[in-house]
């Protein structure tokens, strides 16, 4: 099969590669059948950010992701601890007792990423059930549990649950000031985040960190792309120095000191200066380079450069990298909540 040039951005075997992947998903991806909503929201944002949607029925996307939200039953109510979001999958859609209980945040902000590409209105169904439910996930530190029993708690959901706040533009689910100080506890001494407080800088932390501070106010930038917040939420200076050595020789993205670069981080690392409005401080054209030897002759992007065989997750992150660097044959990007930006 004869690729692509590798200064030419492949659309039509992107597009046909999200689609499939949206239709049928190779065994490759079976154990993964827990995160079946995520994969979903991979697949249907990438045919956004590729202005593609036309080639998949909305309202039958929409039918499908309303499908596995949680509802209470008559015997449980919002205030009993449960968490009724989303479901990532038909295998965890239900729980012993038949509840639809075994939701979380991850799956719920794919879900509700998921609607919001597609263009459905979040009036005609109930959400508030959702944020009332979510605010048992928040610890009295101010971090969040993914679901509502015996779960690990770190910025990722701290993200989630400010992105879901953000999409049904309602905080009433989550205490932001407590959210607030407990991503600047998880700020490293060399200036990137770490998932919880002590732990070692990464990129996907770091963007959820500074994502979570943007959605919820803390963090502004102008129309001139000044940066504006109170000196005393983080430490500005040093998360700059830390992304942007996080670009290495070969233009791409590390997530963390000493690891090579990946494709995924060209969005998590490069979004996080985007956000600050300092993105001009990347070096874009080795960027652009290291990622078109990551895109597939088959659609989508690896890993790692010159592997063969693409993947739904670096797929969308390569799209939505090359979204930042302005490619003419992708859309806009709401880098805050890493979709394709709405018209």
């Amino acid at each position: 099969m004869e690729g692509p040039e590798p200064s030419e951005f492949a659309k039509e075997r992107h597009a046909a590669f999200a689609e499939m992947m949206l239709h049928e998903l190779p065994r490759d991806y079976a154990s993964q059948e827990i995160n079946r909503v995520t994969l979903a929201y991979f697949a249907v944002s990438s045919l956004s950010l590729l202005r593609s949607l036309h080639r998949v029925d909305k309202d039958q996307i929409a039918t499908w992701v309303l499908s596995f939200q949680a509802k209470p039953k008559e015997t449980h109510n919002v205030d009993d601890g449960k968490f009724f979001g989303f479901c990532g999958s038909r295998s965890c859609q239900f729980s012993e007792d038949s509840v639809q209980s075994v939701s979380n945040l991850a799956s719920t902000y794919s879900a509700l990423a998921i609607l919001k590409v597609i263009g459905y209105d979040f009036q005609n169904f109930d959400s508030s059930i959702i944020l009332e439910s979510m605010r048992s996930l928040q610890m009295p530190d101010g971090s969040f549990m993914p679901i509502d029993s015996g779960a690990e708690t770190d910025l990722r959901f701290v993200y989630c649950a400010a992105a879901i706040s953000s999409m049904l533009n309602d905080w009433s689910g989550m205490d932001r000031e407590k959210a607030k100080d407990y991503i600047i506890n998880c700020q490293s001494y060399d200036g990137g985040f770490g998932l919880t407080a002590g732990s070692e800088s990464h990129g996907g932390a770091t963007y959820c960190a500074v994502a979570a501070l943007f959605l919820m106010g803390f963090i502004q930038t102008d129309c001139n792309n000044s940066l504006s917040l109170p000196t005393s939420t983080i430490d500005i200076p040093s998360l700059v120095e830390w992304c942007i050595q996080r670009q290495g020789a070969d233009g791409g993205f590390q997530g963390r000191a000493n690891k090579d670069s990946d494709t995924c981080y060209a969005f998590w690392v490069g979004g996080v200066l985007k956000m600050l409005g300092l993105y001009h401080l990347v070096n874009k054209s080795a960027l652009r380079t290291f990622l078109f030897t990551c895109q597939s002759p088959y659609g989508g992007f690896t890993k790692f450069p010159y592997e063969v065989l693409p993947d739904l997750y670096h797929s969308y992150y390569g799209f939505a990298a090359l979204s930042l660097l302005d490619e003419k044959e992708l859309g806009n990007l709401s880098v805050e909540l890493g979709l394709a930006a709405l018209n």
